[in-house]
């Protein structure tokens, strides 16, 4: 049975203060059954720590460098995230791909180097709509999946969680039918038996994310290669993060 994960990555939202409040309020719920994370802005992982603290959620980062120290300005290492108290960590998102730089070398490193520190990677992988409408989302994937997961072993892959993101349904308000969802989600967990044995694929949790919310997720969580979300904007309001927790928990 693969683990299904729902985790709100809450992007750049929320001050310490605000953050013990949500993060008080999703530890709370009394009826999670499947792993529950919240991806806070660094300077609120404290917080929510002693938030969540006794729950069933768990503490994830939405970045990791790839070094382990150094003149990085306004960067965080895998071992200060550790320190903390993280356990999960968002790599490659599309958002700093977009606006950052981070290309596939880039997010490939950061993965190796959260994955030596024994932190669990939430890798983010997807397409633009340009890429889409073109029929080249197969090719997209594919090209990420290879090089992100470049020189990673079997035993990484226990600690790595694939989130199919398709970059046009991210804030949009667009989402990617069940059936889309479902397609790329496959083709991913086919790419990853290709790679590292149909063992590992059947293993491997894949999110899917890209405006999934509380009216949304039951249909896409039932698509049988979809085995969590990773939720931006729904997971900053609690009765709709539960509803998408309650989802998760009914798979």
């Amino acid at each position: 049975m693969r683990k299904i994960i729902i985790a709100g990555n809450w992007k750049m939202n929320k001050t310490p203060a605000e953050a013990r409040a949500l993060a008080a309020t999703i530890a709370a719920n009394d009826k999670i059954g499947c792993e529950v994370v919240i991806c806070t802005p660094f300077v609120d992982l404290f917080a929510a720590k002693e938030a969540i603290a006794g729950s069933k959620v768990r503490l994830g980062a939405q970045n990791v460098h790839w070094a382990e120290s150094g003149a990085f300005t306004g960067e965080i290492s895998a071992s200060m995230l550790k320190e903390v108290g993280v356990e999960y960590v968002i790599v490659g998102h599309s958002e700093r791909r977009q606006y950052f730089g981070e290309t596939d070398e880039t997010v490939n490193a950061r993965a190796k180097a959260a994955l030596a520190k024994g932190l669990k990677v939430i890798l983010c992988v997807g397409e633009s709509l340009e890429q889409r409408q073109s029929g080249v989302t197969e090719q997209v994937i594919t090209q990420q999946i290879k090089a992100d997961l470049a020189d990673l072993t079997v035993g990484n892959m226990k600690n790595v969680v694939i989130a199919y993101e398709p970059v046009w349904a991210i804030g949009t308000g667009l989402t990617a039918t069940p059936e889309q969802a479902q397609e790329v989600c496959k083709l991913i967990r086919d790419l990853l038996s290709g790679i590292f044995g149909a063992e590992t694929a059947a293993e491997t949790t894949i999110q899917y994310g890209g405006s999934m919310n509380a009216g949304n997720a039951a249909q896409l969580l039932s698509m049988p290669d979809i085995d969590g979300g990773l939720i931006g904007g729904a997971s900053l309001k609690p009765d709709d993060f539960a509803a998408i927790i309650a989802a998760g928990s009914a798979k």
